[in-house]
């Protein structure tokens, strides 16, 4: 890596959003730090293995060793940007969705750990990389957290309303450290985690009728890492209008 060259790490790397962030931003010269459950995929436009740390988020006694991964691969170097994109949102058996009296506890937890949780200690354990880039710090929410979603189940809902008040305490906790902290919440995007249904409901219920792309998700992020440099605390509504 040159001494140049920016570095972003992304969790949720392996497909939709998380995929499309990645390739933008290789794309724009950055170097791509990858963390997924899965395997480095060769097919990836990216990188290589050498950046990709294969960490199972949901297995918090772990984080400690995958933080370590990640602060050996940075060799000492700056973190520019994190963008917290992992997240699983569990159904039932036939695809429908969790409510309370659906989910039981163990899948609160992986839900919490995933999507909430790993956020806070992620960016703790990097923080003091961030503050030497200057960085920002992206974490991905969810139209789900501000309403009752017909798909996405009470667990995903109550994480993604936490990961947003998350996001302004990391705001008001890392401005002075020279860190931004702020949140996307995409609507309904057309990646693999939706359910079936979601693009007639889109059609119906989205003022723009149809379902985001990945890329326009991707861009938003991008602009929020790179030329957003007064914004704070804030939360980006990437739905179509869906939300007015």
């Amino acid at each position: 890596m040159s001494q140049s060259q920016r570095t972003l790490l992304l969790t949720g790397a392996s497909r939709g959003i998380g995929h499309a962030t990645a390739r933008l931003f290789h794309d724009n010269d950055w170097r791509v730090i990858t963390v997924s459950r899965q395997a480095f995929s060769p097919r990836c436009p990216w990188g290589g293995a050498e950046d990709h740390v294969r960490l199972d988020l949901g297995d918090i006694d772990r984080l400690p060793e995958g933080l370590d991964d990640i602060r050996r691969r940075l060799d000492g170097g700056p973190l520019h940007a994190l963008v917290n994109n992992a997240g699983i949102s569990p159904k039932k058996p036939d695809g429908g969705r969790l409510g309370v009296l659906d989910t039981p506890y163990d899948t609160w937890l992986a839900v919490l750990n995933v999507n909430l949780i790993s956020t806070a200690l992620l960016a703790r354990g990097l923080i003091e990389q961030l503050a030497a880039a200057q960085g920002a710090i992206v974490n991905v929410t969810s139209i789900a957290g501000s309403r009752v979603h017909p798909y996405a189940g009470v667990a995903y809902a109550a994480s993604k309303a936490g990961l947003a008040t998350l996001t302004r305490e990391m705001a008001s906790e890392f401005a002075p450290l020279g860190v931004r902290t702020n949140a996307i919440s995409p609507g309904e995007i057309d990646t693999a985690i939706l359910s079936p249904g979601t693009a007639a409901f889109a059609e119906r219920e989205v003022p723009m009728r149809r379902l985001g792309k990945p890329a326009e998700v991707a861009s938003s992020i991008y602009f929020l890492c790179t030329d957003a440099t007064y914004v704070n605390g804030a939360e980006l509504h990437i739905n179509g209008g869906q939300h007015v």
